[in-house]
């Protein structure tokens, strides 16, 4: 089997080369991808069909209180004992994998979030199937790109070729893929990159098309088209979309410190379980992805439909409290969420990024055409202030949501586009999507993909001095050291290393390996010759202090900023306890930064 590989790869190298074999590899990523999607939508729809299709429209249904429990139960046990590694946060696990490990994810991503994500979904984990593959096929990029043993920037490319045929096959929308690869993983490629990307996008939308049909994801039907006397409802929808999002990833981010601090998985399930369980059962749309209210929000023709959204809850025939459900469903759907992940499932925040973007639109539209019935003399001389289509609105807050959960307005117009092609409303896409992006960016800096990833220096951004500064790695510019000098050590310990070495300088630790100072060899130059002075002289009476010091664990712009305050053009690395690892030189890098700058510049 080695051997074929290898005649495989030879082959390669000498038939197949350069763009040309990029282009095939992103068009079997692009295949492979589409076809991974497939099998989970098909896999979660058929558990959940098997599980709910008997359910009561008209009475609460007690199996909403068993079912997720079960779900995020088995997703543990089989994450636990089976993969036995984290594959939840699946997008910042791919940004991180960029940043941090030469964009090499582990192989068993192919398909463990699959499994994962398809028995949380399916049994009613309220989260999205998105995230799950588009990590699937981020591991599936990355993992061929591994087999022929691509260097870090075609690897970098077939990452990114995974994620977007992901979103091009899972959403049957080619142009959201390539924007959301460029946008929400925020990879600088060049305009010799995007030829890739487009095969992977453009053959994972056909293959999708081409299995399970032409017709888009949500069905949607435009009535009332764009006009202008709406622009101040869509400003209004945008900002309070941006706001929705900031109580979203806010609270989302709080919840998930909060179970984080419980240590124990176990702890953490027999409090998520609960939660999740009686939330889906006192509002049943929070149950698995919410695709089927979407539909009913973006297409129903009253209020006779749209109350359909209660049916198997206690809101059940009580049309007066539709407003009421839908504000419940805002407010808990980030626990849900939250519950679902931190309790053992396995999910990601697409979907209910969608969800609440719909439900936040449709309330919005609906409280705006309550307050212009009621003739307020604030508003009654306000031609603007007329009544608004509910369905237009809910899909518009479907584009801002993303927008601000994501910080991803682009994303958020083409995908919501292409979703429903909703085309006539680009225009009201555009305005809520760059109104809710605003209004967040104002308060979170960072999307709830990022927020983490940014706190640690770990993320690649479109600067791209920061982006090389995070892609580049401490530990291979370190200069590590087999000998260490001492304070008692004399002049002739002192000669002896120097002689053996090419080095100008020396790091003095204590007995512990603590770093001490360091001995530069120009305070020994004048006095190395002398060997009346080797046991007269000591490290103690020669060395230095340190011009500043850096920790092993520094992203490494902080290395540059401190190379910068300090004038210095070495500086020594210890570890969290003062150990001495190692001297980083300014010279070297300085060189990998450049050689890096020419390596990402490259067509």
């Amino acid at each position: 089997m080695k051997e074929r590989v290898e005649t495989l790869i030879r082959w390669q190298r000498e038939h197949l080369r350069g763009s040309r074999f990029m282009l095939v590899l992103a068009f079997i990523v692009g295949v492979l991808t589409a076809l991974a999607g497939l099998l989970l939508k098909a896999f979660i729809h058929q558990v959940e069909h098997m599980l709910t299709n008997h359910f009561s429209i008209t009475d609460a249904n007690w199996p909403y209180l068993v079912y997720p429990v079960v779900g995020i139960f088995l997703t543990g046990l089989f994450v636990r004992y089976i993969v036995r590694d984290d594959i939840g946060h699946g997008i910042t696990k791919i940004l991180y994998a960029i940043a941090r490990k030469k964009s090499r994810i582990k192989g068993h991503n192919t398909w463990t979030s699959i499994v994962a994500s398809g028995i949380t979904i399916g049994f009613g984990g309220s989260v999205g199937a998105e995230a799950p593959i588009v990590l699937t096929g981020s591991a599936i990029g990355s993992n061929l790109g591994q087999f022929f043993h691509l260097d870090s920037r075609k690897m970098m490319l077939l990452v990114g070729c995974g994620a977007a045929g992901a979103v091009s096959g899972i959403f049957k929308a080619p142009i959201a893929g390539l924007v959301f690869t460029l946008e929400v993983l925020m990879i600088d490629f060049t305009l010799g990159s995007l030829l890739p990307l487009l095969v992977s996008c453009v053959t994972a939308a056909a293959v999708t098309f081409a299995i399970s049909g032409t017709d888009n994801l949500f069905e949607f039907h435009l009535v009332n088209a764009f006009a202008i006397e709406r622009v101040p409802a869509y400003i209004l929808l945008g900002i309070f979309c941006g706001f929705i999002s900031l109580y979203f990833t806010r609270v989302m981010n709080w919840l998930e410190d909060q179970f984080r601090r419980l240590g124990s998985p176990l702890q953490r399930f027999l409090i998520a379980a609960p939660i999740l369980s009686v939330l889906i059962f006192l509002f049943p749309s929070l149950y698995g992805e919410g695709y089927s209210m979407i539909r009913l929000l973006l297409n129903g023709q009253g209020p006779a439909e749209w109350n359909q959204v209660m049916e198997g809850s206690f809101f059940y025939g009580a049309p007066q409290l539709l407003l009421v459900y839908l504000a419940g469903i805002i407010i808990f759907k980030v626990f849900a969420t939250t519950a679902t992940n931190s309790g053992g499932g396995c999910g990601g925040t697409f979907a209910p990024s969608l969800f609440l973007g719909c439900v936040s639109g449709f309330l919005f539209a609906s409280l705006w055409n309550l307050l212009s019935t009621l003739n307020l003399p604030l508003f009654e001389d306000l031609s603007v202030f007329n009544a608004v289509p509910e369905n237009n609105f809910s899909l518009l807050g479907m584009a801002g949501l993303m927008s601000g959960v994501m910080h991803a307005p682009l994303t958020g117009i083409f995908l919501i586009a292409e979703l429903t092609g909703g085309y006539g409303l680009f225009l009201p896409l555009m305005i809520v999507a760059t109104c809710a992006y605003l209004t967040i960016i104002i308060f979170e800096p960072h999307s709830i993909y990022t927020m983490r990833l940014a706190r640690k220096g770990q993320l690649v951004t479109h600067n791209k001095d920061q982006a090389i500064l995070t892609l580049m790695s401490m530990d291979s510019v370190i200069e590590r050291y087999e000998e260490h000098l001492h304070p008692s050590d004399d002049l002739s310990e002192i000669v002896r290393q120097i002689s053996s070495s090419s080095r100008d300088i020396f790091p003095v630790v204590d007995d512990a390996g603590k770093l001490l100072a360091v001995l530069v060899l120009d305070r020994v130059r004048h006095v190395m010759f002398r060997t009346e002075l080797y046991h007269k002289l000591f490290v103690r009476d020669l060395m230095s202090q340190c011009a500043g010091r850096l920790n092993v664990g520094d992203p490494m712009d902080v290395v540059v900023k401190t190379f910068d305050q300090t004038k210095a053009w070495t500086l020594p690395v210890v570890d969290e306890e003062g150990i001495f690892i190692g001297f980083i030189r300014r010279s070297h890098v300085f060189a990998m930064y450049r050689s890096m700058l020419q390596d990402m510049s490259e067509e």
